[in-house]
C-alpha cells in the first residue's frame, strides 16, 4: 500500500467526519417518531452497515465515483482531490448551517468534475451525466415506492400488539437503511480515502485500515451532528404517522439498494426524502408540507453548480500559488 501523507489522511478523516455529521443525524432521525427508539443505537448501527456492506456487497459504487468519472493522475492529482472534497465540505457545511441536510454524495460528484476541469483532467461526462439522472430519479422512485408499499400495507387488518410489532418492524427497516447505506451513499469516504491514499483515484482500497479510519471518523462526526440534525428531515416534510416510518425506510432502501447493484452512486438522503413525500401522500396532498419539499429541492439544485465551480477556481488558484 503506498505511503500515505499526512495532510491526505487528515483530509480523508476530515472528510469521513464531515460525511457523519451531514448523513446520520438524517438517517437516524427519522426513527424518532418511534416510541422507544435511541437514536445512539441507530447510529452504531449505521456506523457498523459502512464498515461490513463494502466487505460483504462489494466497492462498485467507490469504484464510480474513484475513477469512472474523472481519473486524476500525475504530480498534480493531489491538488484536484483536495479542490474537490474541500469544495464538497465547504458547500455542503454551507447548506446545513441553514438547517439543510443537502446531498453530500450530490456535493461530491460536482466536486470532482469541478477539480478535473480545473485541473484540465479529461472528465467523463456521459458517465457524470448518467449519474445524475439516476440521482435525479431516485427521490421520485423513492416516493413511488413508498405511496405502493402504504397502500398494501394499508389493506391489511391491524394485527394485535401493533406497538410491540411496530418497533420490531422498525428495527428491521432500520437495519435495511442503514446496510443500503453502506453499499452505497457511505461509499464515497472510500472514494476519497483511496484518491489520497495513492495520488490518483485509480483504485478504491478496501482494507482494514482505511474501513476502521473511515468507519470511526464517521461515528465521531454522526455524534457531534446528531443533536442538531436528527429532526431535520423528521418534521419538515410531511406530518405522518409512525408506522409510516417502516414504509419509508424500507421503501428507501430498496431503491438504493437497487442502484447500488448497478454502481450508481445514489444519495441516501434524496431517496429517503422521496418515500417521505410518498407515505405522506397516501394520506392526502395536504399531509405534505410542500414548502419543506421545495426548500429542500433548491438546496439539491444548488448543491451541483455551486461545487462544481467552488472546486474548480480552488484548483486553479491552488496550482497558480503552488
Amino acid at each position: 500500500m503506498a505511503d500515505i501523507s499526512w495532510q491526505g489522511l487528515a483530509l480523508a478523516a476530515l472528510f469521513a467526519a464531515f460525511t457523519g455529521f451531514n448523513d446520520a443525524g438524517a438517517l437516524v432521525g427519522i426513527g424518532l417518531r418511534i416510541h422507544g427508539f435511541r437514536p445512539i443505537t441507530g447510529l452504531v448501527l449505521l456506523a457498523a452497515a459502512v464498515a461490513t456492506a463494502p466487505v460483504v456487497l462489494g466497492t462498485a459504487v467507490a469504484a464510480t465515483l474513484g475513477r469512472r468519472l474523472v481519473a486524476f493522475d500525475g504530480a498534480d492529482a493531489g491538488i484536484a482531490v483536495a479542490a474537490g472534497v474541500g469544495g464538497a465540505i465547504l458547500v455542503t457545511a454551507a447548506l446545513s448551517a441553514r438547517g439543510l441536510p443537502t446531498s453530500l454524495t450530490l456535493a461530491l460528484i460536482g466536486g470532482i468534475a469541478g477539480a478535473g476541469v480545473g485541473a484540465r483532467t479529461p472528465v467523463n461526462w456521459p458517465a457524470i451525466g448518467l449519474v445524475l439522472l439516476v440521482a435525479a430519479v431516485s427521490p421520485v422512485a423513492g416516493a413511488l415506492a413508498a405511496l405502493a408499499v402504504t397502500k398494501m400495507v394499508g389493506a391489511l387488518p391491524a394485527p394485535e400488539g401493533a406497538g410491540r410489532r411496530l418497533r420490531r418492524l422498525h428495527a428491521g427497516a432500520l437495519a435495511a437503511t442503514c446496510l443500503a447505506y453502506g453499499a452505497n451513499d457511505g461509499q464515497k469516504m472510500l472514494a476519497v480515502w483511496a484518491a489520497v491514499q495513492s495520488g490518483s483515484t485509480n483504485a478504491p482500497a478496501v482494507s482494514p485500515l482505511a474501513l476502521a479510519t473511515v468507519t470511526g471518523c464517521f461515528l465521531v462526526g454522526g455524534m457531534i451532528g446528531l443533536p442538531r440534525l436528527a429532526a431535520a428531515l423528521a418534521g419538515q416534510l410531511t406530518s405522518g404517522r409512525p408506522d409510516a416510518v417502516v414504509v419509508t425506510e424500507l421503501s428507501s432502501a430498496g431503491v438504493v439498494l437497487g442502484t447500488a447493484a448497478l454502481g450508481a452512486p445514489v444519495s441516501m438522503t434524496q431517496s429517503l426524502s422521496g418515500a417521505m413525500v410518498g407515505t405522506g401522500l397516501s394520506g392526502g396532498a395536504r399531509r405534505v408540507r410542500w414548502r419543506g419539499v421545495v426548500r429542500l429541492s433548491r438546496a439539491w439544485l444548488l448543491t451541483l453548480p455551486t461545487t462544481f465551480a467552488v472546486a474548480a477556481v480552488s484548483c486553479l488558484a491552488l496550482e497558480a500559488i503552488r
